[in-house]
């Protein structure tokens, strides 16, 4: 191997060109630092998380008969599969699949350096939740559109209020995300925000409790609506920008007997089909400064390539072997890793 690197990359796509006579890679993006400890960690831990859930993701699918699905998990599984270095730069291919963990933290960062800059215009920012009452699984398609279709009715009403000069233009950032419930078998999706003021969350709040509760057909309480001023605009932004759901939850049990967390598969995967069209992430009531997209691309010719192998759980260099970290997986994310529920839905 003739790079010495223990650390694995963030950003940028590959793909090799098929039969040229001196090997070649083509690459997008500016690659990442090998020597970012911090970031090679999570990265490391990011793969193996994404795999091992996935596998279990396909077996659902399957059994399901959703190839769509199926196809979907087995991009995801590959996601960031082969790697390639290049001086202390590194490449590699991308899913940029929603249930992907690899994929999820660079988008988080593209988010954080999207928004945060706006965040902190905001005065007083308030960190906001809207959710309704647990459904089981036969109405949770639905009921997610019903929500989507209610938060755009009542921003849509403000604005046009606000053009006759009779209402607050509501803005802010919002997110769709999911919980499941192993006891009860039933689902929660909900709506994280971050909006300006106090004011705005508390529109927000006694608007869709009026939606919500007008016709009977969908509950929502007073008490598990949520706004709390914010402390760090960064932390409150990193909670709002999450993939969608919670695929590592606890079970409950009593205060002296722990019980050890569960990854609900099953779950997660009817969580990911009933968010299929639907946008998780949006901002409304304002615009972000508009940006070209330049996208840089080069031609690799001295460059090592390395396999991840699921086996070690690392990439290895095809000519020397050698492995690419000296990482080892927390013990407490081992034992969760290895407690994963495929039947509970």
């Amino acid at each position: 191997m003739s790079k010495v690197v223990h650390t694995l990359a963030q950003i940028g796509t590959t793909k090799p060109a098929k039969n040229a006579k001196t090997p070649i890679a083509i690459v997008k993006g500016n690659g990442t630092d090998v020597s970012n400890n911090d970031v090679n960690f999570a990265r490391y831990q990011r793969k193996i998380k994404t795999q091992k859930v996935v596998l279990s993701l396909i077996d659902v699918a399957t059994k399901k008969g959703q190839l769509e699905s199926v196809k979907e998990y087995w991009n995801t599984y590959y996601c960031l599969n082969k790697i390639y270095i290049d001086g202390n730069r590194i490449y590699g291919y991308y899913c940029k699949n929603r249930i992907c963990t690899v994929c999820s933290g660079n988008r988080k960062a593209e988010m954080i350096n999207k928004y945060l800059p706006i965040l902190n215009q905001w005065k007083e920012p308030y960190f906001v939740t809207l959710t309704i009452t647990s459904a089981p699984l036969k109405r949770l398609s639905a009921l997610m559109k019903a929500m989507n279709r209610g938060l755009n009715l009542i921003v849509n009403k403000y604005k046009q209020r606000n053009k006759r000069n009779t209402g607050k233009k509501l803005i802010g950032i919002k997110a769709l995300e999911c919980n499941f419930n192993p006891k009860y078998k039933t689902y929660n999706p909900h709506f994280h925000l971050v909006v300006p003021d106090k004011e705005t969350a508390d529109i927000l709040i006694n608007e869709w409790l009026y939606y919500c509760n007008r016709k009977g057909k969908y509950r929502a309480s007073l008490k598990v609506q949520l706004a709390i001023k914010v402390k760090d605009n960064e932390d409150v932004l990193v909670e709002v920008i999450k993939y969608g759901s919670k695929i590592f939850t606890e079970k409950k049990g009593d205060d002296k007997i722990k019980i050890p967390a569960k990854i609900y598969v099953s779950a997660l995967h009817n969580i990911l089909t009933a968010m299929k069209g639907i946008r998780l992430f949006e901002r409304f009531g304002f615009n972000t400064p508009k940006k070209e997209k330049t996208t840089t691309t080069k031609i690799l010719t001295d460059f090592d390539t390395l396999v991840y192998d699921s086996k070690v759980m690392d990439w290895i260099d095809i000519e020397s072997e050698l492995r690419l970290s000296d990482y080892a997986l927390p013990t407490e994310l081992q034992q969760l890793l290895n407690n994963i529920d495929t039947v509970s839905e």
